[in-house]
């Protein structure tokens, strides 16, 4: 690191857990954002920021004026823009040193698989089961940690999945029977909420690279803003799992 770099990132490197050492993994690393809505604005903008080498984004939608009240990434002159070519301004302005890397249309099954090998860590801030689940199967498949994060109405959760380690795949904890009923669109959620959970999964995204105290894998924590509370459960893996089980089918 040179002086400047020593100097910007001087609070974290404090941190004994970080050091010199765990900021230049983090300089090093490259992680995977999918999703520029109202989790993925405050991940990356505070993985930007901490120094992250290099981060790819993912969203094939364009900004709207309804976004403006949880997705802190854009602005109103913004309105029109592909999410990620206004994403990717704000973050070259927050930290210039951070590569960027906008992606703007939907990743088929084999564009998904190559973006996640090129990645250590992926974030899932999506807004569907359907890409939740093919971010997964990605993920398991190359064996890299996902950091999961969801949020609606007050409510919010976060889990690391990776199974690679012999713990639980996002698969095991949700199965696919299709879309809920509740999305944001129709229930609504409050904008303070999805910017606690992409914060807490631009965190959990640091300890990943830097292997810095205990992430939540394994784990699903759970937030109630409306009396903040906070619980955390513990999961297993499903050895029936189809995406990451281990027990053989019958024949």
């Amino acid at each position: 690191m040179n002086d400047d770099q020593l100097l910007r990132y001087s609070r974290q490197i404090l941190l004994p857990e970080i050091d010199h050492d765990g900021q230049e993994k983090l300089l090093a690393s490259s992680v995977l954002i999918i999703g520029m809505g109202g989790l993925g604005s405050p991940a990356a903008m505070y993985l930007a920021a901490a120094g992250t080498g290099r981060i790819t984004i993912v969203d094939h939608d364009q900004v709207e004026l309804s976004n403006l009240q949880r997705q802190i990434v854009h602005q109103m002159g913004d309105i029109g823009r592909d999410k990620v070519e206004s994403a990717a301004e704000t973050l070259s302005q927050l930290n210039p040193e951070c590569r960027i890397t906008a992606i703007g249309h939907k990743l088929d099954e084999a564009g998904l698989m190559e973006q996640v090998a090129q990645a250590d860590v992926v974030l899932d801030c999506s807004d569907n089961f359907e890409t939740r689940f093919a971010v997964n199967r990605a993920c398991v498949t190359h064996g890299k940690p996902l950091v999961s994060g969801a949020a609606i109405r007050w409510e919010g959760q976060v889990a690391v999945f990776h199974a690679s380690g012999g713990a639980p795949c996002y698969r095991c904890l949700y199965g696919e029977s299709g879309e809920p009923e509740d999305t944001c669109t129709n229930t609504g959620v409050l904008a303070p909420v999805v910017g606690i959970v992409g914060s807490i999964q631009a965190v959990e995204a640091i300890k990943v690279l830097t292997g810095a105290g205990q992430p939540l894998v394994g784990k699903l924590l759970i937030m109630d803003a409306l009396t903040m509370q906070w619980r955390s459960m513990k999961l297993k893996k499903d050895p029936d799992c189809p995406v990451c089980g281990t027990r053989e089918s019958a024949e």
